[in-house]
């Protein structure tokens, strides 16, 4: 058993360790492919790191690049990680950062296009599918990514939402640095980088589930062995075809559980109703994984 075990976390070390590497890779596009020609900044500390590289471009040897200036900001994120989330996160987040940190220094910048509004969409839309990416193998970009977690846990708000709160001053930036109409185009891509990171990263959307059926035993055992979820019952209903007894169940999951839950239907009652709705706000006690 101890065996399998550590043949179980060695391969999940080294898919987080892929993961990290090929979020680097994307995030080195989204910089010299895409954001650099076309004079557009990031979101989060990525975005503040361009900004801190264009005000120190004229100082010589003061001069602090992208890539630099990535992964400096970060340290502080690293020890608010190690407090609040776990020491495993912590590893993974710094490794993350690493790859990313080097990969813009390594990976040379290709001109494709100068055209401001593509290289908004282009590279929000890349660097937000590598974000939600990392972040729903369990690893943190670093940044904005640890306090979103961190918020999200405690307000319940999307991490998209979350990051455009906090990159309002990256646009106003933009528009001081290279003119308002690039503001613009920065928050275009703002809002590209955080739609693309909701679809990706879909552990944070929640969902209604109502399930209608005659083995209620059986389908609560399934989905509670499935997932971590309370389940409210609701006895005394009764089908208006047959007029036959059914109980009806509720609980709520995350868009990241769907797969589990269609299995645990599937084994328990194949022929239950299920019908699943999106839910926009959950009060009381939720379950959130502690990543």
């Amino acid at each position: 058993m101890d065996d399998v075990q550590q043949l179980f976390k060695r391969h999940t070390y080294t898919a987080k360790f892929s993961v990290a590497f090929f979020y680097g890779v994307l995030v080195s596009i989204a910089v010299n492919f895409f954001w650099t020609p076309g004079h557009i900044y990031s979101s989060g500390v990525t975005g503040l790191a361009q900004l801190v590289n264009s005000l120190t471009a004229g100082l010589g040897a003061f001069h602090i690049t992208t890539a630099l200036g990535l992964f400096l900001i970060n340290i502080p994120m690293f020890f608010l990680a190690w407090k609040q989330i776990g020491k495993s996160f912590t590893v993974f987040t710094f490794i993350c950062v690493l790859f990313a940190s080097v990969m813009i220094r390594v990976i040379q910048p290709v001109h494709l296009t100068s055209d401001p509004i593509i290289c908004a969409i282009f590279g929000g839309a890349v660097n937000g599918f590598g974000t939600g990416f990392a972040l729903k193998n369990g690893i943190s970009t670093g940044g904005l990514d640890i306090i979103g977690i961190v918020l999200r846990r405690k307000t319940g708000r999307s991490m998209g939402t979350i990051n455009i709160a906090f990159n309002s001053l990256i646009v106003i930036s933009a528009g001081f640095v290279y003119g308002w109409p690039y503001a613009l185009y920065s928050a275009l891509g703002l809002f590209v980088n955080a739609k693309v990171i909701d679809m990706t990263f879909t552990r944070q959307q929640r969902m209604q589930v109502m399930v209608i059926t005659d083995r209620p035993k059986t389908v609560i055992d399934s989905i509670q062995n499935h997932m971590r979820r309370g389940i409210t019952i609701v006895h005394g209903a009764e089908g208006a075809y047959r007029h036959d007894e059914k109980t009806i169940l509720f609980t709520v999951i995350t868009r990241y559980e769907m797969d589990a839950l269609e299995t645990a239907m599937e084994e328990a009652d194949p022929k239950a109703f299920v019908s699943i709705s999106d839910t926009v706000k959950v009060l009381g006690h939720f379950y959130e994984p502690k990543w």
